[in-house]
């Protein structure tokens, strides 16, 4: 087995960090910034005051973000950096505002749209802004991943862009900032951390380092989780969530997602479905699924040992119960869906994360998991 392992973030975690960000930027010599924020941020306060603490270092703000940041989001928030002439990007928000940031970052110095290089295989230019990633949920992981998601409603699609430019100079983890999340998103984000860690351990890219940080993840959210979900104000839960996330973006980075995040396009695009409880929807079936091969089977049988459980068909149990409690979905019988729907996420379930699975997943396997859920 030979393996690689580079990590380029430089993370800083703590209650408070958030006030450390303009010495941080002053010490990398960092003098004119933009705040790339979620638009939540813009409403409730938070942005206006980072503004007005970096005064002289933040010039301006882009705060036009959809939840699942489309690419007309990406060109126009390049544009004002290419306008105001920028030196660096301070993203604050959840994934949608960091992947929008991180994007941004590299194609403002061309004059292309970012729609050239999402998913085409068009290598991105090497040069980019650096970028200091603060982010206000525990789940997503992006601050210290090479990974931007984004949709294009014109085309209806919707994909990772994956490039090394995209890892930011430094991740602020400041747990305060999800003191205030409501119990849904709690349980949204929470889930698809799980997700991270399980098809990071199990992907086929995986390696030992990152092997050993999917199971410290995964041990997080099973024990921290539902005290979050049911007790939103336990800081020590909340710190130990938001601990979960930055280390199961660490254990999916290189290995890449798999089964569960190539279903959540489809999810995510045609039923609306919030990615992280797209995610968590199907991580079960798959557990089940990939715990049954012969040659990766007890490797992951193992993982589920190590987290206290009989094997992945216990653990999958376990999944199964735990989106009940979150009050996720388990199924898809709101939607009515009709033959025509269901295949059309068969169709859209073949994503390229779904070659990193390590079991081969069929149309007929999709099309089973699937009609399952109606």
């Amino acid at each position: 087995m030979s393996w690689d392992y580079i990590q380029p973030v430089n993370i800083k975690f703590g209650e408070g960090m958030l006030g450390r960000m303009k010495e941080i930027a002053e010490e990398m010599g960092l003098k004119k910034g933009i705040l790339v924020s979620d638009p939540f941020f813009a409403q409730n306060g938070l942005a206006d005051r980072l503004m007005k603490e970096n005064e002289g270092l933040l010039v301006c703000m882009y705060s036009q973000i959809s939840p699942n940041p489309e690419v007309t989001e990406v060109d126009a928030c390049a544009a004002l950096m290419k306008e105001k002439e920028v030196e660096f990007t301070v993203a604050l928000g959840g994934g949608s505002a960091l992947d929008c940031a991180k994007a941004a970052s590299t194609i403002c110095f061309t004059e292309d749209s970012i729609r050239k290089y999402h998913g085409t295989g068009v290598e991105l230019p090497k040069k980019h802004l650096p970028i200091i990633a603060i982010p206000t949920t525990a789940g997503t992981g992006s601050e210290v991943t090479c990974v931007s998601v984004l949709s294009d409603h014109e085309l209806g699609k919707k994909g990772p862009i994956n490039n090394n430019n995209f890892y930011p100079a430094v991740a602020l983890i400041d747990p305060e900032l999800t003191y205030t999340l409501p119990p849904y998103m709690t349980a949204s984000c929470g889930i698809d951390v799980l997700c991270h860690a399980v098809e990071g351990f199990w992907s086929k890219g995986h390696q030992p380092i990152c092997d050993a940080l999917a199971l410290h993840a995964s041990e997080l959210v099973f024990e921290n989780i539902r005290t979050v979900y049911n007790d939103p104000q336990n800081k020590e839960a909340r710190a130990r969530m938001a601990e979960a996330s930055v280390i199961a973006g660490l254990a999916f980075t290189l290995p890449k997602t798999t089964s569960s995040h190539a279903c959540s396009f489809p999810l995510t695009n045609i039923l609306h479905i919030p990615h992280g409880e797209a995610c968590g929807l199907t991580l079960d079936y798959f557990a089940r699924i990939n715990a049954a091969d012969p040659v990766e089977g007890p490797r992951i049988n193992r993982f589920a040992q190590k987290l206290g459980f009989k094997d992945m068909n216990d653990m999958a149990d376990a999944i199964a119960q735990l989106k009940k409690d979150l009050k996720l979905r388990t199924d898809l019988k709101e939607f009515n869906l009709t033959d025509e729907q269901v295949a059309e996420l068969v169709r859209g379930s073949k994503h390229p994360n779904m070659l990193n699975n390590p079991v081969e997943i069929t149309e007929e396997m999709l099309d089973k998991m699937y009609q399952s859920m109606r």
